[in-house]
This record gives structure tokens, C-alpha cells and sequence, in this order.
């Protein structure tokens, strides 16, 4: 995946959904089989669900001016593990 976290952005009082798309990751006829998202305190998770190729989970709440790093950590039905983070930061809109 990337080798660097990307920032996404969020008001507190916003429910938004956030997604990570393992397309370019995934092996040709492999896709997710289970997924696991890490979200640390401070961070509501809404809901998760996910496609073949697609893991999406749903966030609420945050500190304002604060900075959280998600997980998401997808297996595959081939057996291959593998985690991408992404920073979200709280601002006011």
C-alpha cells in the first residue's frame, strides 16, 4: 500500500464514512475476506462494512484540532494480511 499516511478531515459533530480501496493490493481473483478497523479513543466507529475490494467503516465524534490515526487491516480469501492507516484530523466546517 502507501508508504506514507494520507490526511483526511472531519468536523466533531459530522458521521462520515471513510473508505480503503485494496484494488491495486489484492492479487488477481483474491478478495477481502474479513476486515478489521482500529480506531482510537476519542473516535466513534459508527459501523464497517466491505465489498471484494472495497473496506468502508463510518466514524463520529473527535476532538477539534486533534490528530487519529485509523486502521484497517483486510484478510483475503488466499490468506494474505495487510493494514493501511490513514491520519484524521479534526477541524472545524
Amino acid at each position: 500500500m502507501l508508504n506514507h499516511l494520507s490526511r483526511k478531515y472531519k468536523d466533531p459533530d459530522a458521521v462520515l464514512d471513510y473508505s480503503v480501496d485494496w484494488s491495486d493490493w489484492l492479487v488477481l481473483g483474491d478478495t477481502i475476506a474479513s476486515v478489521a478497523w482500529t480506531v482510537p479513543p476519542g473516535i466513534t466507529s459508527i459501523s464497517n462494512t466491505y465489498s471484494t475490494n472495497v473496506a468502508t467503516i463510518w466514524l463520529a465524534a473527535g476532538t477539534l484540532g486533534k490528530v487519529y490515526t485509523i486502521t484497517c487491516e483486510v484478510t483475503t480469501a488466499a490468506g494474505r494480511v495487510e493494514d493501511h492507516s490513514f491520519e484524521l484530523q479534526i477541524v472545524d466546517k
